[in-house]
């Protein structure tokens, strides 16, 4: 099946290029509810015929499991792709189902070999911070992250959720390529700080969750219409009274996509694609999926230029959500600033 291939921007001031639309597949074996590993199989090829080169992971979900999914794919692609994986959530021995973040030098090195093992690759193209422990010196797992570079067993550096002095602190250790932050028409608390700095020095913003979680697609209303199992069911936005407030929210996004002939979902993820120009820096969105035609969607919405009238129907959304995009703010950038 042929089809045109998206564009590319730049992964850090002097990295490579990559298709200006990952893929996040945290969804494809934890998080979401049942899975189908032949569809998410399926996904990984279509999203490469597509141009998609941005594969996003992490050791935390599903405790290596999603790494060890993804493996046979990054060997079978390994000089077409880019493998993102990420440190910083630890699982304590005596109970699994927690997480505890740790920036400390010996984790750090463990956690790296550990993902090496599992994506069974040589190199991390891109290896991120998970998430910022405030008790250890950033300069410090910076310093960490850039020996590894140094060693050759990961070629860029990325953050996720930090805040705009921690990034410069960050930078002027090591250059850091991209910052991942939740960036969608429902959150936009990175605006204010963290995008100037990023655009400052030449770091390529990375957007999880420009969908809003799949809420933004309208796929569900409410998180009590999702599995048991749904990490959604934990996050305020989604559950009781303001689920049903933030639905209201959603009819500028569908009239929109009414006029374009696209789905809400292609017109949510065109507003993170417009914030490249409006803001003046490399932004490099990671919808997750784990379907073809899903992903055959997503990368359309490349394709869709809004106009500044659209734009300006889409503006007040975020301001207007009810509820945080976590129950415990204190792990984002937005709940140290």
């Amino acid at each position: 099946m042929s089809s045109p291939k998206i564009p590319t921007a730049p992964l850090g001031e002097h990295g490579p290029e990559a298709g200006v639309q990952g893929l996040g597949c945290m969804g494809m074996s934890f998080a979401y509810g049942p899975t189908d590993a032949d569809a998410s199989r399926a996904t990984l090829e279509r999203a490469l015929e597509l141009g998609v080169t941005l594969y996003d992971t992490a050791d935390a979900y599903g405790a290596g499991e999603n790494e060890r999914f993804l493996s046979p794919f990054f060997r079978a692609h390994r000089d077409e792709i880019l493998v993102a994986t990420k440190f910083a959530l630890a699982i304590p021995p005596d109970d699994p189902t927690r997480r505890i973040i740790r920036n400390d030098a010996p984790y750090i090195r463990q956690a790296v070999e550990a993902s090496l093992r599992r994506l069974d690759v040589d190199v991390i193209d891109l290896y991120y911070m998970h998430r910022r422990d405030p008790d250890v010196p950033i300069e410090e797992t910076v310093g960490v992250m850039a020996e590894l570079v140094r060693e050759g067993k990961v070629k860029q550096l990325g953050l996720s959720e930090v805040t705009a002095p921690e990034l410069r602190a960050a930078h002027a250790v090591h250059p850091i390529a991209a910052v991942q932050s939740e960036w969608s028409l429902f959150s936009r608390d990175i605006e204010a700080h963290v995008v100037p700095a990023a655009r400052e020095l030449g770091v390529t913003l990375v957007p999880y969750s420009p969908l809003g979680r799949g809420f933004l697609t309208g796929s569900f209303a409410s998180a009590e219409a999702l599995t048991a199992d749904d990490f959604r069911r934990q996050q305020p936005r989604f559950t009781g009274e303001n689920a049903a407030a933030n639905a209201a929210l959603l009819e500028p996004v569908r009239t929109v996509a009414e006029a374009h002939g696209a789905t809400s979902g292609q017109i949510a993820l065109a507003w993170v694609h417009a914030q490249a120009e409006v803001h003046a820096l490399p932004v490099l969105p990671i919808p997750g999926t784990r379907r073809p035609g899903r992903v055959e969607e997503n990368t359309g919405a490349v394709a869709i230029e809004l106009t500044e009238e659209q734009l300006s129907a889409l503006e007040p959304i975020a301001a207007k959500v009810s509820g945080n995009r976590y129950a415990d703010m204190a792990f984002t950038s937005a709940g140290r600033e």
